[in-house]
């Protein structure tokens, strides 16, 4: 029996990680729409980023923030902590653009790319992205660098403005980092952006031949059982990769705070 055909067209970075992560499992969750189970402590943490990005996402509309603010000490804590940080990023300078929450598309690949940039500043000869994270600042730089957040949103800006690729930047700022809120800068190139194009190209000709293929009966590849992505994913027993016993005794059930999507205001 065939599958039913499930339109699929505007992708946003969490899809393409995931897409590149596990096929079998992005065939679950955006097909299937097969949920994870989330921990109480990390829906405390869902909610708590959201709180903060509203916050900072009035704080840039001009609007009072202290009643959002007033009955958690921590959030008042963290956000004066970044405004203390960053007084450059966040004090306003004349002849600039600036705009929180900032969405873009582009057409890619029968695809729409979608990015939402928690804040982008332009001027006459730079644009810089911002995104704030509210867990601590990864020791492994590299990763960020190959995520599709980094990749995506950065690609997607030159496409869609008049900048060069080597005038865009774009920086993550860790809130909660230990000594600190901590940035990470990463700048952009031609040839970095002809790499993500080639990379992008590849995986959505790649996505397109299995949603193909699944509408034909026929399963998303899996991953790799060497990769050992399996033993800690919700899905190990659907895919045939562990047993029920032993999924039921493991204790990396859940994802980590760092692959938990943010969700867009």
């Amino acid at each position: 029996m065939m599958n039913q055909k499930i339109p699929l067209t505007r992708l946003s970075q969490g899809q393409l990680n995931l897409l590149k992560t596990c096929p079998r499992k992005f065939q679950h969750i955006y097909f299937e729409q097969l949920g994870t189970p989330v921990s109480p402590e990390q829906q405390e943490h869902l909610s708590w980023g959201s709180h903060f990005h509203l916050v900072m996402q009035q704080r840039e509309l001009g609007l009072p923030v202290e009643s959002l603010m007033k009955e958690d000490a921590q959030l008042q804590h963290w956000v004066n902590a970044l405004v203390n940080a960053a007084p450059e990023v966040l004090t306003k300078a004349p002849q600039t653009f600036r705009e929180s929450e900032h969405c873009r598309t582009l057409s890619f690949q029968g695809y729409l790319l979608t990015v939402i940039y928690d804040l982008l500043i332009e001027d006459n000869t730079c644009a810089e992205i911002f995104d704030w994270k509210t867990y601590p600042q990864p020791k492994n730089r590299q990763w960020l660098a190959v995520d599709w957040q980094t990749r995506l949103y950065l690609y997607v800006l030159a496409e869609t403005s008049d900048y060069l690729p080597e005038q865009i930047s774009m920086s993550y700022w860790f809130v909660k980092s230990q000594s600190g809120p901590q940035r990470l800068k990463f700048t952009y190139n031609q040839a970095q952006h002809e790499q993500t194009r080639q990379d992008l190209t590849r995986q959505l000709i790649n996505l397109t031949e299995w949603r193909q293929r699944y509408e034909a009966g026929e399963q998303f590849p899996q991953v790799q059982v060497s990769t050992g992505r399996c033993h800690d994913c919700n899905f190990a027993v659907r895919c045939q990769r562990t047993s029920e016993s032993s999924m039921m005794s493991s204790n990396n059930l859940l994802l980590n705070l760092a692959d938990i999507p943010e969700v867009a205001l």
